[in-house]
């Protein structure tokens, strides 16, 4: 699909202010490594990750979202009364029943004639409502929107080091399916879409391209109805395998046609995962790795704000400029894959 109209206007994020290092979580793990005798250093050796950040306790992914929110609008000067569509896009929810978007909407001070609503779709999700708002704007249905996202990892990392504790029938094997959540981190981001103008010295969203491949919707699981804690079930290494597949599978769709193949795009901004995932997505792929802008060594991964995030740091430190054409690359669980390409032309 292609856009003419769709300016990425704006983006912003919040760092929440709790810093979690590999090294802390193996120390509080020692009981189970000293029993399995796994060697210190493992968890970041396997992931790539030395860190990653956590909201303070009770924080909710309405508030985190909202950090972001309010920092896109003070960043932008834009009018809360002005917003016309607001996405929130996370994995992480309040609750099942209001939408989450609706606790954000309410502590934005956003107009009442401002479409809200959440949408779901694993780490996919704040790419998914990009899409979604892009095709609003673009068919002119709205002149401008909100996508917002904020994931809270706190329980899940909490409850998976209390579970391989209390477990005293783990093997090495039985604890790789948990290992997984260990890598997750916290954060928001939020992005300013609207209508392009000419005179605007943004970034456009041109082409986007997916492919879904869920007969592997087995392989990360994670939450489910009735569960008194949160825990996740995932099966690392084929989830990579068959993750990288679906990718390679998008590429191809992605780069078909000219403008758009390896050599004409400056920047990636992937979901970020592991060190491991990344070397086996470009070397497939047949894509450079420097030209992959990463945070995984300091946020880990942080669900469906982690590629946007990225995004937006690379834009901060001025490594995405003008004249330049950048692809973000998403893969989520279930299992799906998406690309966005992005060109930012110069006035």
């Amino acid at each position: 699909m292609y856009y003419s109209k769709v300016c990425l206007h704006t983006f912003a994020y919040s760092l929440p202010p709790r810093v979690l290092s590999s090294r802390r979580i193996e120390e509080r793990l020692a009981p189970l490594y000293d029993r399995l005798k796994l060697p210190a250093g493992r968890l970041e050796l396997m992931s790539g990750i030395r860190e990653r950040r956590l909201w303070e306790a009770g924080t909710r992914p309405s508030q985190g979202a909202a950090l972001a929110g309010q920092a896109v609008l003070e960043k932008g000067g834009f009018d809360p009364a002005s917003i016309e569509c607001l996405i929130f896009s996370s994995v992480s929810r309040d609750m099942m029943e209001p939408a989450t978007a609706s606790f954000v909407h309410d502590r934005l001070g956003l107009s009442e004639d401002c479409l809200l609503f959440d949408l779901s779709n694993a780490c996919l999700g704040f790419l998914d409502g990009m899409v979604m708002l892009a095709n609003m704007i673009e068919l002119g249905q709205v002149q401008n929107g909100l996508v917002v996202a904020g994931e809270t990892a706190e329980e899940l990392v909490e409850s998976t080091i209390q579970a391989l504790l209390d477990d005293e029938t783990l093997t090495r094997k039985k604890i790789k399916p948990a290992f997984a959540s260990l890598t997750i981190g916290s954060g928001s981001v939020a992005l300013y879409m609207c209508r392009f103008l000419p005179e605007m010295n943004k970034p456009r969203l041109i082409k986007t391209a997916w492919k879904a491949n869920t007969r592997h919707s087995d392989l990360c699981q994670g939450a489910q109805s009735g569960d008194e804690i949160t825990l996740m079930n995932t099966n690392s290494e084929e989830l990579l395998i068959r993750g990288v597949e679906t990718a390679h599978s998008t590429w191809k769709k992605f780069s078909s046609l000219a403008g758009w193949r390896a050599h004409d795009i400056d920047r990636f901004f992937c979901h970020q995962v592991g060190t491991a995932h990344a070397r086996l997505l470009f070397e497939t792929l047949g894509l450079e790795q420097k030209k992959n802008f990463e945070t995984l060594q300091s946020l880990g991964n942080v669900g469906s704000v982690s590629a946007p995030i990225t995004m937006a740091m690379a834009m901060e430190q001025e490594c995405f400029r003008p004249g330049e054409k950048a692809a973000i690359l998403g893969i989520g669980s279930g299992i799906n894959c998406m690309m966005l390409g992005i060109e930012w032309k110069k006035l």
